[in-house]
């Protein structure tokens, strides 16, 4: 499937309709550039399942967690170099939590999606300064 979206408002929005298809157990991998909207696509994801805290760019913490009627556990793999650095911080821990993984810069480590099930690939290019395509395939999406 594939949308572009003309406002952060809109990829929130677009993210909660794909929301609607998701369930504990899903691992969204994401991919696209810096600034493209991945942070924004997951606060529409959270609002879905009318999460708690505010939503934030993992960047430095690696991971956040929120809470509402599923647990979504938010990773940044910008700074992970390789799959042995996701067992060393317990990524794969988080797969047996109940909640849906939302992974940003899941592209930097090609391996990560053979060792999961339930995958949905999430695409974000950016075609301007507020437009976005969003491009998402995978599990019982489309």
């Amino acid at each position: 499937m594939e949308f572009v979206t003309k406002s952060e408002e809109e990829t929130r929005k677009t993210a909660r309709e794909i929301a609607e298809k998701l369930k504990a157990g899903d691992v969204i991998l994401y991919s696209g550039e810096m600034g493209a909207g991945k942070t924004a696509f997951t606060k529409g994801i959270a609002e879905y399942f009318e999460t708690k805290e505010e939503v934030t760019s993992p960047t430095f913490a690696l991971i956040n967690e929120y809470f509402g009627k599923v647990p979504i556990f938010h990773f940044d793999l910008y700074r992970i170099s390789d799959i042995d650095e996701l067992y060393a911080i317990g990524f794969f821990d988080y797969l047996d939590r109940g909640g849906i993984l939302a992974v940003e810069w899941s592209e930097n480590i090609p391996e990560l999606a053979e060792e999961l099930d339930n995958k949905v690939y999430i695409n974000i290019e950016k075609l301007s300064e507020n437009e976005r395509r969003i491009t998402v395939s995978g599990k019982n999406i489309t």
